[in-house]
């Protein structure tokens, strides 16, 4: 008769080195020494927030911790050490909140898989997040995070939401050649390497999933998929187009249609386009400013007198932009 199964649900840590078997390749002695080091910041910050160091095959590290929190505390403050360090080696750090299985001291099942993928995904000296820690850090941390849309890590069935915690820029490794972020990614995002920053004006836009079903949600009962809504959203416009031919009263239909669309940009926009900032401005910003382009342009007099609001919050946000660099 076999043992009882026993599970439990943590917050899964996993770790690994960049291109260690071409490091060692090059300096097997030198990328030993630099790995005990790592370990040693690894251990030493683990047990500070209350982790356990699970398992450590190869240059991989897999640690759990009863504390979402601090669990990613701990991988912040891991790659700032290493990074002050200037470790030769980069790691890259997935954290994943799941229900896994114990077998020993070691942890197994599709928790651990799923931070395993997302720490393969992440930058060297990078580290990535699932929404359900997400969802527990969000308030609790006054650090930046950046959606990265919907992803399907390899041999997983299913697309899952991914976060990015601003740590700066991606820090190759020494012991290699670096890799960019194109690489990361099976569907590469060509804006991957601007820099994302938290204005505070995103929150509602990258939390849907606990916010109340609002418009087309709440009149269906459920939460529509991005996809899904954006069908939903054209079924409306072609609804709305053809009730305005067939009143012969005159072209109205753009005014609902507009501010349909500004709805959904500002809750949706940076789920959509997988960023909360273009070029420095936040995504809720551009709906906004094109929301008054369109209302000037479709209701024109001969005044461009959107441009005033709109240059407003385009140096608005790049002043803040300049003094959150400042401090």
């Amino acid at each position: 008769m076999h043992d009882r199964i026993t599970r439990k649900l943590t917050t899964i840590l996993a770790a690994d080195a960049e291109q260690f078997s071409a490091a060692m390749t090059t300096d097997e002695v030198g990328t030993y020494t630099e790995l005990q080091s790592a370990r040693d910041v690894f251990f030493k910050l683990i047990e500070r927030h209350g982790g356990r160091v699970a398992n450590t095959a190869g240059d991989g590290l897999i640690a759990d911790f009863p504390s979402v929190v601090e669990a990613v505390q701990c991988a912040i403050e891991v790659q700032q050490e290493l990074a002050a360090k200037d470790s030769a080696l980069s790691f890259r750090i997935g954290v994943n909140l799941g229900d896994v299985i114990c077998d020993g001291e070691d942890l197994i099942g599709e928790g651990v898989n799923l931070a395993a993928r997302l720490q393969t995904m992440a930058e060297p000296g990078g580290v990535l997040i699932s929404q359900q820690v997400y969802d527990h850090v969000k308030n609790k941390l006054s650090i930046g995070f950046e959606y990265l849309g919907d992803r399907r890590p390899r041999n997983l069935p299913e697309d899952v939401a991914v976060y990015r915690i601003s740590l700066g820029a991606p820090r190759p490794s020494r012991a290699s050649h670096p890799r960019s972020s194109a690489q990361v990614w099976s569907d590469p995002d060509p804006f991957a390497d601007a820099p994302q920053r938290d204005y505070g004006l995103t929150d509602e836009a990258e939390d849907p999933e606990e916010a109340p079903l609002r418009g087309l949600d709440r009149l269906v009962g459920r939460r529509l998929p991005l996809s899904e809504r954006s069908k939903t959203l054209v079924l409306v416009a072609a609804g709305l187009f053809v009730i305005d031919l067939a009143s012969g009263r005159g072209i109205w239909a753009h005014w609902p249609l507009l501010v349909i669309a500004m709805v959904i940009g500002l809750r949706d926009g940076p789920r959509l386009l997988g960023r909360t900032e273009f070029r420095g401005i936040p995504v809720k910003l551009c709906v906004i400013a094109a929301f008054l382009l369109l209302v000037n342009l479709f209701s024109w007099q001969g005044v461009m007198w959107s441009l005033w609001p709109i240059g407003g919050m385009a140096a608005y946000s790049l002043l803040k932009r300049r003094w959150s660099e400042a401090e």
